[in-house]
């Protein structure tokens, strides 16, 4: 079966957004920058940021993967504007545990570029964990190219 994309509900969004804030303030404090508490604060803000009237937030795309009627993951864009007035940004793609490994998050990520290209968007960018070794393949396969890299270590203290 075919996956399609469909606009996400305040519903939808309400049972996503919980699961998605816990998990990028893990990714965050994983880091070693934040505390799990610090983390968890600059996550709130930043989704509160970006999606301030949630779903019906303008400008930006929050679509539902379904597979035979069944959810199987989903995805964030935020069209050109703000911090990013060239570039529409992936802010989060996600395939539900049990349907992973199947090409969703190819096909999400495509089928968003088809509907960026019927809007006139030109650009799609993302972040990446460093670590996130199997996302990263994936993207470098969709045609995704490093433009810039953050880098960092840890210094053990003198004393």
């Amino acid at each position: 079966m075919s996956l399609s994309l469909e606009p996400m509900t305040a519903a939808h969004l309400a049972r996503l957004r919980v699961p998605l804030e816990r998990s990028y303030a893990e990714a965050l404090a994983g880091t070693g920058d934040l505390t799990p508490e610090a983390a968890r604060a600059q996550v709130t803000l930043q989704v509160g940021r970006l999606l301030p009237d949630g779903a019906a937030t303008a400008d930006v795309l929050l679509r539902v993967a379904l597979v035979g009627g069944i959810e199987v993951g989903w995805i964030w864009v935020t069209l050109p504007g703000g911090d990013h007035p060239n570039t529409a940004w992936i802010h989060n793609i996600e395939v539900h545990p049990g349907h992973r490994g199947q090409g969703y998050a190819r096909r999400m990520i495509q089928l968003v570029e088809a509907e960026l290209a019927r809007l006139g968007v030109g650009r799609l960018g993302l972040n990446v964990f460093g670590d996130n070794t199997s996302a990263i393949r994936l993207y470098e396969s969709l045609g995704f190219q490093v433009i810039t890299q953050q880098m960092a270590k840890s210094v053990d203290p003198v004393g």
